[in-house]
C-alpha cells in the first residue's frame, strides 16, 4: 500500500514520464498530423513548418476525409482548409464542393464569434479575406461542373 507521502514521490515521477512521452512523440513526428497545423496561427517559423505539413498531408489523404471533420476558428485562420479546398477543387465531387462552399462561406461568421475570442484581429481578417476568396472560387467551379448544385 501506498502512503500519502509516498505518493508524493510518484505523482511528479508520472507527471515526468507523461511528459517525455509527449516531447517524445512530437519530435518523432507524430504533430505533423492535420490537426496539429491547423492549431498553429501566428507567423513564427514553427508554425509555417506545422502549416506546410498539415496541407501536404491533406493533399497526401486519398480519401478526403479531412473535408467533413468539423473545423475550429483556428483551422479557418491558419488557412490550411481553406487553401486546401481551393487547391484541390477540380478533384472535388459536387457533394464536397457544396459542403467545401459552405464551409468558406460559413468561415467569417466563425471567426468573428465568441469561439475565436483568443485570434487577433489581423488574423481573422486574413482568415475572412481568404474565404471569401476560397468561396468565390468553389462556386465558380460548381457552375461549372454541378450545373443543379450551384
Amino acid at each position: 500500500m501506498i502512503r500519502v507521502r509516498a505518493a508524493g514521490r510518484v505523482l511528479p515521477l508520472m507527471a515526468g514520464l507523461l511528459g517525455a512521452v509527449v516531447v517524445g512523440a512530437c519530435s518523432a513526428g507524430l504533430d505533423s498530423a492535420p490537426h496539429a497545423g491547423m492549431q498553429c496561427v501566428d507567423d513564427s517559423s514553427h508554425c509555417i513548418e506545422q502549416r506546410r505539413q498539415a496541407l501536404n498531408a491533406m493533399m497526401a489523404d486519398k480519401s478526403r476525409a479531412w473535408i467533413r471533420e468539423q473545423p475550429t476558428p483556428e483551422a479557418y485562420a491558419s488557412g490550411v482548409r481553406l487553401f486546401a479546398f481551393k487547391s484541390r477543387k477540380a478533384e472535388l465531387t459536387c457533394d464536397e464542393l457544396a459542403l467545401a462552399r459552405r464551409e468558406a462561406d460559413n468561415a467569417p461568421i466563425v471567426l468573428r464569434g465568441p469561439q475565436a475570442a483568443n485570434l487577433t484581429p489581423a488574423q481573422v481578417s486574413r482568415g475572412v479575406m481568404l474565404s471569401a476568396e476560397v468561396s468565390r472560387e468553389l462556386a465558380a467551379e460548381m457552375r461549372r461542373r454541378c450545373r443543379a448544385s450551384a
